[in-house]
């Protein structure tokens, strides 16, 4: 029987490589995205309930993986007026986590009504634990609030074969990572990272895959670093 597979953030960079490495494998799998997949806007409050139902509805009624992949990074200097510093924050936070949340949430539901356990992959960051840049606190204290609560729903849902891991990736080649690396001095952040280079979207996506097919349930609770050792712990 095909593993159905909802994932957020489709369209591009991690989340299209995330949906090419599932090719060979038996899935079905709904993407959300701006250019491909259902259309959903995490900014504004049902945004998550309606995709999760547009999903649920397209794959028959069953989802058994659900990959919160989706996010934005953008800068909230702290000089702006209070309003629009609050407001960029809070549009971080209802993007990154509270979407992410209320997904998770209707998935536990939906796997506990049917009696049946599932699997969710939460796309975090390096930033959960090493922070960010000053302009970025938001986008770090989203990452670090999906990371907790991942390891919540791993210690509280096991009992009904509900697994959840994290990933944290590093800089990742993507559009988002090629704009900071480049206003913020490439070389210079490139010379932070021991292995030389930024992780390439295929790398991430692998880890993805395996998260959501192939690790043992009792690795749940998993937090996966992917950053060319920029970040140990």
């Amino acid at each position: 029987m095909a593993t159905h597979i909802l994932l957020t953030g489709s369209s591009r960079g991690i989340g299209a490589a995330i949906a090419d490495s599932f090719a060979n494998d038996d899935v079905r799998l709904i993407g959300h995205g701006t250019s491909s997949g259902i259309a959903a806007d995490f900014d504004s409050a049902g945004g998550a309930g309606s995709l999760w139902q547009k999903a649920l509805d397209a794959l028959d009624g069953r989802i058994d993986v659900l990959i919160n992949n989706a996010g934005i990074f953008e800068s909230n200097p702290i000089a702006q007026d209070d309003a629009a510093w609050v407001a960029n924050w809070e549009r971080t936070m209802r993007v990154n986590l509270t979407a992410s949340a209320e997904l998770c949430r209707l998935a536990i539901l939906h796997w506990q009504k049917g009696k049946r356990g599932g699997r969710i992959v939460n796309m975090a960051s390096r930033a959960a634990y090493r922070g960010d840049s000053p302009a970025h606190w938001h986008y770090a204290a989203s990452k670090a609030g999906m990371v907790g609560m991942t390891k919540s729903i791993a210690r509280g849902y096991a009992s009904d074969g509900i697994l959840a891991f994290a990933i944290c990736p590093g800089f990742t080649m993507t559009g988002m990572a090629e704009e900071y690396l480049a206003s913020r001095g490439g070389d210079k952040l490139l010379a932070d990272i021991p292995l030389g280079r930024v992780a390439e979207t295929a790398e991430v996506a692998t880890l993805a895959r395996f998260c959501a097919l192939e690790a043992p349930p009792s690795m749940t609770g998993s937090v996966l670093d992917i950053n060319g050792a920029s970040y140990v712990r």
